[in-house]
């Protein structure tokens, strides 16, 4: 395989129902070198037993017991170090590609960027896009809640953003605040630079903010890429969280990414948030509701 124009991808996972139509849309529709890395992330006895590893010299699993707690973060890092791509992504074990994404991704790549296509809807059992029975646009853009910001939650928390996704529809390429978490792709230097996947966050909440704030703060650049699309599925109530993070983990990991944010950085986070302004729900005094000041 050609390292140079080679994608390294993580799926991390926990008794994930839909991995194996993941790693094989992955297998299908990429046009250039890939190495995939499925997680098995502390899947019950079950799940293993009845599980069907897929044998191609493309794919290599990693294997994790269960020790009560997620391992999302340790296994992105993993693979990072153990691929010898130029890029590296991550996808949620339930996505579904577009024909040809990681040449969009690597042709529109910039050494300090995070680059998130577009995100459309998931019928996982037809593998399919999902038929819309309404107009709502496909998800570009996310902003940042302001409630949980100046509440006692002290959690920073996305949401989707459809009047922006229609106001710039025709812009290919574009600047964003935040984003799902379920698909990323940058170059493999930029995330060792930047020390991502940091544990200290615990589990794997945050994941979206410490990727897209980090990178902001050291000078880069997190953008939508309309150019190419990727299906996420909605689990629900129908299929449930499949990756399961306790409510301990969620705390401490919004404990940590609010304290790193808005007390450590606040200069920083201020600035960023005037970058993305005006946000829905923000009022004019936000700086004096979040940090309390007179």
């Amino acid at each position: 395989m050609n390292s140079i124009d080679m994608v390294g991808i993580v799926i991390p996972g926990r008794n994930e129902k839909f991995m194996n139509q993941t790693i094989l849309d992955i297998l299908e529709k990429a046009e250039g070198s890939v190495q995939v890395f499925p997680v098995l992330d502390g899947c019950s006895k079950e799940y293993l037993d009845s599980y069907e590893f897929i044998d191609d010299p493309r794919v290599f699993y990693v294997q994790f017991a269960n020790m009560g707690k997620t391992t999302k973060r340790a296994g992105i890092n993993l693979m990072v170090q153990l691929t010898d791509a130029k890029y590296v992504m991550s996808a949620d074990g339930h996505c579904m590609f577009e024909k040809g994404f990681d040449t969009v991704l690597k042709e529109s790549s910039e050494s300090n960027w995070i680059q998130v296509p577009r995100r459309h809807r998931l019928d996982a059992e037809n593998w399919s896009l999902q038929i819309q029975s309404d107009n709502r646009p496909p998800i570009d853009y996310e902003y940042i809640m302001f409630r949980p910001l100046a509440s006692d939650d002290n959690s920073i928390h996305g949401f989707k953003w459809n009047e922006k996704a229609i106001a710039r529809e025709d812009v290919e390429i574009d600047d964003i605040i935040t984003f799902q978490g379920s698909c990323w792709f940058m170059e493999k230097e930029w995330y060792e630079k930047c020390h991502f996947m940091d544990m200290k966050y615990c589990g794997w909440g945050q994941e979206a903010e410490e990727l897209s704030f980090e990178t902001w703060r050291q000078g880069g650049r997190v953008v939508v890429n309309k150019k190419t699309w990727y299906a996420h599925l909605h689990k629900g109530t129908t299929y449930g969280r499949m990756y399961y993070m306790s409510r301990r983990e969620n705390r401490s990991s919004y404990a940590y990414a609010y304290n790193l944010w808005i007390n450590e950085n606040a200069e920083f986070f201020q600035g960023l948030i005037e970058k993305f302004m005006p946000m829905p729900g923000w009022p004019k005094d936000w700086k004096e509701r979040i940090w309390k000041t007179t």
